[in-house]
C-alpha cells in the first residue's frame, strides 16, 4: 500500500503529480453511454469541427472526474479520505481530444479540524493538465480526511 496522506500530513503548499494517461475515443463513448450525455460535440467529428474544434472532444465532467481517478491512482488517500463534500470554482479551460495525454497536478490548499475528533476538513485544488502544459480543467475539492490512526 502507498504511504497515506492523513490529516497531519496534509500540508498546505504541497503539490502532488500523477503519471500521464492517454485519452482514448473509447473514453468518450463509454462516458456518454454511462451518463446518457450524447451531445454531438462529443459524438460526431463533423459537428465538433463545425463548432470550432479539431474533432470530437471529451465531456467537461469526464475531465473533472479524471482528476479524481488520477488522484486515486496516486494511492495517497485510499484510507485517509472518507468523503467528498463538494467542488467549487470549477473552470473548464481547454478542450481535450482523443490521443492526448493528461496528468493531475494536485495542490493541497488548506485544512482545519472538525468538532468531531479524529478527522478534519481539507481543500485540495486539482488541475488536469495536458502534456504541453495546457490546463484542461481545475477545481477546488473539499474532503473529509481522517487523522492518522494510533496504531500507525
Amino acid at each position: 500500500m502507498t504511504r497515506q496522506v492523513w490529516y497531519e500530513d496534509f500540508i498546505p503548499g504541497t503539490v502532488l503529480t500523477s503519471a500521464a494517461r492517454r485519452i482514448e475515443l473509447s473514453d468518450i463513448e463509454t462516458y456518454a453511454r454511462l451518463t446518457g450525455e450524447n451531445h454531438p460535440v462529443h459524438m460526431e467529428d463533423d459537428f465538433a469541427r463545425q463548432a470550432g474544434f479539431a474533432g470530437r472532444i471529451t465531456h467537461g465532467l469526464f475531465n473533472l472526474a479524471l482528476i479524481e481517478g488520477l488522484k486515486a491512482e496516486l494511492g495517497y488517500f485510499d484510507r485517509s479520505v472518507t468523503a467528498s463534500l463538494g467542488w467549487t470554482d470549477v473552470r473548464f479551460s481547454a478542450p481535450l481530444y482523443p490521443g492526448e495525454y493528461v496528468h493531475l497536478r494536485l495542490e493541497l490548499i488548506s485544512r482545519r479540524p472538525t468538532k468531531k475528533p479524529g478527522r478534519g476538513l481539507a481543500t485540495e485544488r486539482g488541475f488536469l493538465m495536458k502534456a504541453d502544459g495546457t490546463e484542461v480543467v481545475r477545481g477546488d475539492h473539499l474532503v473529509l480526511i481522517l487523522n492518522r490512526p494510533e496504531e500507525i
